[in-house]
């Protein structure tokens, strides 16, 4: 039998390395700037065409490369960054693995401009599937320039497999957002179709986290520094009022590195126990510098996965080092029972000196002093013999008779009308037919058993083919507002909703101005409150960016799901027996009444059968 294993071409073997370390193009945003970063650089630029599936150009004033490293580095484990197995334990850089370039050029067109400030010329390469097609000197300033163009263009089931440019821009404005925080002392900006969205400059790491996630931020922010011998912590945590229904703002950074990390993520949560509703998430952004030989990075290609030696501690200083802070700037509620606060000396009078009070007395008065007027003597005291008591009643009784009036003709004030969920048709008198059952499920009776209806999902299909029969089949009604509605942002947010602006229009809602860092809104759709405006789109933001919209559906549908979403009845939410029914009918008049707008189930039914198998 001859042989059958054969060594892989080089070029084979870089497209599937490209599988690990490619996977999207904010995977190319994050690669290239994170060399920009162990290149030095002080300014570095992101350039963004078609949310990467075009163009993802990365141009930094670092030193620069060789011509003949410029060559090498798009070789497989190819790298600048470590020479041996025992450097792996002491890495101070983003890149160690050689992998990335070699990875990027297999499934791209990619251009290098590189220069060393020592020399006049610089070097420039094209590649084409790991195939070098031009290599010829240049002019180009100092520091490197890789545009990375046509991603996926050798691999169309990948590239049919990206998301919606809306999701991928998304992603790759994470993955800057996870550079530009480790790095404060580092300039950045990023333009996606020549518009620019993000110029930071220079400053400190408060300062570039306002910048980031606008002004707005800067009060939210609670100072956490910790130094130990195993540890230092540094950064900020949210104020628990803040708390966000997303992820989006927490930030773990190691030795400059941003990692993910489900057990250091619940000493957060456990630090801001009580504090915060269930379903919510602090927010934070915190620095942990620990040992470089304490710590596993090489676990996965993406390098956003550490192994430590000793967790435990970890998770109890860090939990510690926030309970603190939210304690040392009174965020955290004490219990002090020998503490009073009428003690307490109010701000403005901090710096006053103690007085004598001052009282005016009149020294001439005298309450008993008798008082002459016209030759009488008047006391202030008058004493009044009484007279019978029975002379009290005297003409309450024929009084009560002239008033006496039937009652029957007695207008009363009405009792005050109980606000209904739906709106009421019909006053049909009709017996009970359903019953609520934990505050959560509607049960029903029909011919072969029972209906049990779950109320939330329910309301969510109904509202859900409403708001789509609203937004496609009639035209937007608005209710203009009397004051405008304020809300704030941050930048990445106000990306989302200037794409979703013209589809908001269309459901009803009138944006008057979209600022820096706040949407001042004029008009909302009918059944929309004002109230719920700002958790309506914080939902529906929150959606787009954990990829709920697909390449199969519009964004009218995204629109009407995220909008049910958050104007359904919750769970626990009392019905009365006429809002039972109404949401029993309007739920079997849909088009769809057996699933909610994700697909999950509204209702089960029990047979007579399967009850009595119950008592078997």
């Amino acid at each position: 039998m001859s042989d059958i294993i054969q060594l892989l071409p080089d070029h084979v073997a870089n497209q599937i390395a490209a599988g690990e370390v490619v996977q999207r193009p904010a995977s190319v945003v994050k690669e290239l700037m994170e060399n920009a970063i162990d290149a030095d650089a002080t300014m570095i630029k992101l350039i963004i065409k078609d949310a990467g599936k075009t163009l993802v150009q990365v141009i930094d004033n670092g030193k620069g490369m060789s011509a003949t490293d410029a060559r090498l580095s798009f070789e497989r484990h190819a790298t600048s960054k470590i020479r041996s197995a025992d450097d792996l334990f002491s890495l101070n850089t983003k890149g160690f693995r050689g992998e990335a370039l070699a990875s990027i050029a297999a499934i791209a067109h990619v251009e290098l401009r590189s220069k060393q400030a020592e020399d006049e010329l610089g070097t420039l390469i094209n590649i084409e599937g790991s195939e070098i097609k031009t290599q010829e000197v240049t002019v180009t300033p100092t520091g490197t320039s890789i545009a990375v163009k046509h991603l996926f263009f050798n691999i169309p089931a990948r590239r049919n497999f990206l998301k919606s440019n809306t999701v991928e821009l998304r992603h790759i404005i994470d993955e800057f957002h996870r550079v530009a925080l480790a790095h404060p002392k580092v300039a950045f900006a990023m333009y996606h179709n020549g518009s620019e969205l993000f110029n930071l400059h220079e400053s400190n790491y408060r300062q570039r986290v306002v910048n980031i996630f606008g002004m707005k931020t800067n009060e939210k922010l609670v100072p956490v520094e910790e130094t130990t011998e195993v540890l230092t912590i540094s950064g900020f945590v949210g104020k628990p009022q803040f708390a966000k229904k997303s992820r989006t703002e927490q930030f773990f950074f190691v030795n400059n590195r941003f990692i993910k990390s489900p057990y250091l993520n619940h000493a957060i949560n456990a630090a801001f126990e009580g504090l915060i509703k269930d379903g919510n998430h602090p927010i934070y952004f915190l620095n942990l510098t620990v040992d470089p030989k304490s710590i596993d990075i090489n676990i996965h290609p993406t390098k956003t996965e550490i192994k430590f030696d000793d967790e435990h501690t970890l998770y109890a200083i860090l939990r510690s080092s926030v309970k603190h802070s939210l304690g040392q700037f009174n965020i955290a509620p004490v219990l002090d029972f020998d503490y009073d606060t009428n003690l307490d000396t109010p701000y403005n009078y901090k710096d006053k000196g103690p007085s004598t009070p001052t009282v005016e007395v009149d020294r001439n008065y005298n309450p008993f002093r008798e008082e002459r007027v016209a030759g009488k003597q008047v006391t202030a005291f008058r004493k009044q013999t009484p007279n019978n008591w029975d002379s009290l009643y005297v003409g309450l009784e024929s009084k009560g008779t002239r008033d006496t009036q039937d009652f029957s003709q007695v207008e009363f004030e009405s009792e005050p009308e109980k606000s209904s969920l739906f709106d009421d048709k019909s006053q049909i008198e009709t017996t009970q037919s359903t019953y609520q059952l934990q505050n959560k499920y509607i049960i029903s009776t029909i011919k072969s058993g029972m209906l049990m209806i779950d109320q939330n999902r329910a309301h969510q299909r109904i509202l859900y083919e409403g708001l789509l029969k609203s937004m496609t089949v009639k035209e937007a009604v608005s209710q203009q507002l009397l004051f405008p509605l304020q809300l704030h942002f941050t930048g990445s947010e106000l990306t989302i909703l200037r794409q979703l602006k013209d589809d908001l229009e269309a459901t009803g809602f009138v944006f008057s101005t979209i600022d820096e860092d706040q949407v001042e809104i004029t008009g909302l759709p009918i059944n929309v409150p004002d109230s719920e405006v700002a958790m309506i789109l914080e939902q529906l933001i929150s959606d787009v960016e954990q990829e709920v919209p697909d390449s199969h559906f519009s964004a009218t549908d995204l629109l009407a799901k995220s909008m049910a979403k958050s104007l359904a009845i919750k769970t626990g939410q009392s019905l009365s027996n006429l809002e039972q029914e109404h949401l029993v009918n309007s739920l079997f008049a849909c088009k769809e009444p057996s699933v909610s707008p994700t697909n999950r189930a509204t209702f089960i039914t029990l047979s007579i059968d399967e009850v009595d198998r119950k008592f078997m």
